[in-house]
């Protein structure tokens, strides 16, 4: 599961609720207006990409645990979301929560879709009572290093899409301080987009597979 760096709407909703005592997660169940007759800035000219240190996903330097490092191993990564998983499976109460993907990382769509039900957004937050917390926040540590630049490409990409497709007031991702931070919502404090529109959901559905994995969720 990775937590990114972010202080956006969608990385909040889907990352802060689950760390109560650390600010990396929160959710926020965002109300607004249908987005889509907004056609006129559909096609808003995206900015080059910017500068940062680019890094390799394939890089087999990450693979291995560095002394002092955030990152662990990618087989670390994944037994360790594993055994978040199981956790919930069995302690968080979600008996159908996704297995991770392959890469280690969440698969965000199935987990929101099991959140999005009434009750349910503990999904979000280490089950009921928290109780896999500890399970979760170790997954932080052996998270491997994100390639930024990469990261950055695949929002901006998504971010072009959904305005294709119709929401046209999704906004750009940004680089602050070397890392990618997703854009979206053009206002999160008080959202414009509704997440729950028909217009919406197949929008995200359409762009959904611009999203690599280390950054799928976080807009």
């Amino acid at each position: 599961m990775s937590f990114p760096r972010t202080t956006s709407r969608a990385a909040v909703r889907l990352r802060i609720a689950a760390l109560v005592a650390a600010p990396v997660l929160a959710l926020s169940a965002a109300c607004g207006g249908d987005d889509s007759a907004d056609g006129a800035r559909k096609n808003t000219p995206i900015a080059d990409v910017p500068e940062a240190p680019s890094t390799s996903d394939t890089d087999t330097s990450k693979d291995e645990k560095q002394p002092g490092s955030r990152s662990g191993g990618r087989s670390e990564f994944y037994d360790a979301q594993m055994k978040y998983v199981q956790c919930m499976r069995v302690k968080g109460g979600y008996k159908d929560f996704p297995d991770p993907k392959l890469s280690g990382y969440l698969d965000w769509v199935k987990v929101e879709e099991i959140a999005s039900r009434p009750g349910q957004n503990e999904a979000y937050k280490g089950g009921r009572n928290q109780v896999c917390v500890p399970e979760m926040q170790a997954t932080f540590a052996l998270e491997p290093e994100r390639d930024e630049q990469k990261g950055y490409e695949s929002m901006l990409a998504h971010a072009q899409c959904m305005r294709d497709n119709g929401v046209s007031r999704f906004t750009n991702p940004t680089m602050s301080g070397g890392h990618a931070q997703p854009g979206g919502d053009p206002n999160p404090a008080s959202p414009v987009l509704d997440r729950d529109s028909p217009s919406y959901k197949k929008a995200r559905e359409a762009c959904q597979s611009k999203l690599i994995d280390s950054v799928e969720g976080m807009q």
